[in-house]
C-alpha cells in the first residue's frame, strides 16, 4: 500500500506509522460518530474494533460500502497510490483486490462470507501484515438503529505475529482501520443511496 511502502513489495514500518498519523488526524475531522478500540493484544496477535453510525438503512450502507469502495478508500493505503484502483467483489471467493501499474495486481483480502445488508467477512493480512505472513479476519457488520440509521462495525482479528510485532503493529493497524471506516461513514453521510 503506497502509504505503507518504500517499494511496491516491502512496506516500511516508518512509512506505515507516518501514514497512520495522517489517518488519525483525518478521522478526527470526519463527522460520522466513530468508536475505535484495540480490544486485545497478545503474544500471538491482536483484535481491533471500530464502528461508525450513518444515516442510511443497513441495505443502503452495505451497498454503498461495497459498490463505491474506490470513492471512499484512502489512496494512502493502496499500493498504486490511486483509490480508484481497489475493487471489492462481494461474493465467497471474491476479493478486495487492487490494479497496479503495468498489469500488476495485489489481493489485499479474500471474501469468505457474505450476507448482503448484514455481514461481510474477509480474510488476509493488510499492508505489512501480508509480508509477515500474518493472517486476519476482517468482519464488517451492518446493524439497524432507530430512524433509518445503521451502525457499521469492523472487527479485525489478526494472528501469526510475535509479541514484539503485535505490540508495535496493533496501534498502527488500528489507526488505518479506523481511518477507513471513518472515511466510509463520511462518504455514506454525503452519498445519496
Amino acid at each position: 500500500m503506497k502509504g505503507f511502502q518504500e517499494s511496491p513489495i516491502k512496506p516500511s514500518f516508518r512509512t506505515f506509522m507516518r501514514a497512520s498519523l495522517v489517518c488519525t488526524m483525518f478521522a478526527a475531522l470526519v463527522s460520522a460518530p466513530v468508536r475505535n478500540e484495540v480490544i486485545s493484544s497478545s503474544a500471538i496477535g491482536f483484535v481491533l474494533q471500530h464502528s461508525a453510525e450513518v444515516a442510511a438503512t443497513p441495505a443502503n450502507a452495505y451497498r454503498v460500502a461495497v459498490r463505491d469502495i474506490g470513492r471512499w478508500w484512502d489512496k494512502g493505503h493502496t499500493y498504486s497510490g490511486h483509490s480508484a484502483n481497489p475493487r471489492l467483489e462481494a461474493k465467497a471467493g471474491g476479493c478486495l483486490c487492487e490494479r497496479l501499474d503495468r498489469g500488476g495486481s495485489v489481493q489485499h483480502l479474500e471474501v469468505v462470507y457474505v450476507q448482503p445488508g448484514q455481514t461481510l467477512r474477509l480474510i488476509g493480512g493488510l499492508g505489512p501484515l501480508q509480508e509477515l505472513a500474518a493472517q486476519g479476519a476482517l468482519t464488517w457488520q451492518f446493524k439497524a438503529l432507530d430512524g433509518d440509521r445503521t451502525r457499521i462495525t469492523w472487527t479485525y482479528r489478526v494472528t501469526g505475529v510475535d509479541a514484539a510485532t503485535s505490540a508495535s503493529l496493533a496501534p498502527a493497524v488500528d489507526q488505518v482501520i479506523g481511518t477507513q471506516i471513518a472515511r466510509l461513514g463520511g462518504f455514506i453521510g454525503t452519498e445519496k443511496p
